[in-house]
């Protein structure tokens, strides 16, 4: 019967709402913009890995090699739409 009980999903769940409870202690202890950014950002990569791992089963199948390279394009054409929006609204170098 313990086979049967999703554990892996549960712990993978109360780790998000760890990590959401953390994120939410940066507004509630009012702390400075540098720390409370880091802290933000390192409970966002963190949750979005535990998310790709656990729920959405990104290192299960025989073809972990594709989803991985999937996901870092994925990521460095997120990263170049945010950097190539912030050049042009906001340093004005286009």
């Amino acid at each position: 019967m313990s086979e049967l009980f999703p554990r892996k999903q549960v712990i993978g769940f109360v780790f998000s709402l760890v990590l959401t409870v953390v994120a939410l202690a940066v507004y509630f202890f009012n702390l400075s913009f540098a720390v409370g950014m880091t802290i933000l950002l390192v409970t966002a990569f963190v949750q979005a890995g535990v998310q790709l791992v656990v729920f959405m089963h990104a290192g299960e199948t025989g073809d972990k090699g594709s989803i991985y390279t999937n996901i870092f394009y994925a990521f460095a054409i997120a990263l170049c739409t945010i950097f190539g929006t912030l050049l042009i609204m906001i340093w004005d170098m286009a």
